[in-house]
């Protein structure tokens, strides 16, 4: 059964994005950098690249690009297993739109397999959104406008001038380059908060039969 419900119509969904626009704004409440439409976009946009590097089907390079554009919206109800929530919302949200449950099962699995504590690569779209996910750290995820009063996470997200994802030439590693200023925090620090986040990369890299690599200002650390 062929599905009318592209990435195009999830984001002209007014329902939908209203559940993204919510789910930020609970996670603003309690502290957390941004996770609204930037964030979600760009974990379309790299998982999409994944797949569409790899040579998957179109179809399934636009489920990636839906399951990531609605990743997030289980925040709305509580950070705490917001994967498995979000899963459960997408599930609704899709079927009321009479996609088909192959590809519900696609996406509802990503989405549930995409929190450090329980994710897991059990499939290509689970593993290029744990990527996508995983790998977004950017200054304009900090919402905190006074540096005198950074945490950790504010302060490592604020000092990546550049961060830029991408398959090397001869699609054997998954690349993950960063600019950060160490005047602001260190390498060390980023580690400390991601070191989780990059070896759960790494897993779903392999799920792919891919190195995962880190370049920190022009230099392999991983």
């Amino acid at each position: 059964m062929a599905s009318l419900v592209t990435y195009k119509y999830i984001k002209q969904n007014p329902d939908i994005m209203t559940y993204i626009r919510r789910a930020d704004k609970a996670l603003e409440a309690i502290g957390y950098t941004e996770h609204s439409f930037a964030h979600v976009e760009k974990v379309a946009q790299t998982a999409s690249m994944i797949l569409e590097g790899l040579g998957y089907p179109e179809r399934q390079v636009e489920l990636v690009k839906i399951a990531g554009i609605m990743h997030d919206i289980g925040n709305v109800i509580n950070r705490v297993d917001h994967a498995q929530s979000g899963a459960v919302m997408a599930f609704r949200l899709l079927d009321n739109l009479s996609m088909p449950a192959e590809e519900i099962c696609s996406i509802i699995s990503a989405i549930g397999n995409h929190d450090e504590s329980t994710a897991m690569p059990i499939d290509p779209i689970s593993a290029a959104l744990i990527i996508g996910d995983k790998t977004d750290v950017r200054r304009s995820r900090v919402r905190n406008n006074d540096l005198i009063t950074f945490d950790i996470h504010d302060r490592v997200n604020y000092a990546v001038e550049k961060s830029a994802v991408r398959l090397n030439d001869n699609k054997t590693s998954i690349i993950l380059e960063l600019k950060i200023n160490t005047n602001i925090s260190s390498v060390m620090e980023y580690f400390e908060i991601f070191l989780q986040r990059m070896l759960l990369c790494k897993k779903a890299s392999q799920f792919f039969g891919l190195k995962f690599e880190m370049i920190i200002n022009d230099s392999t650390v991983m």
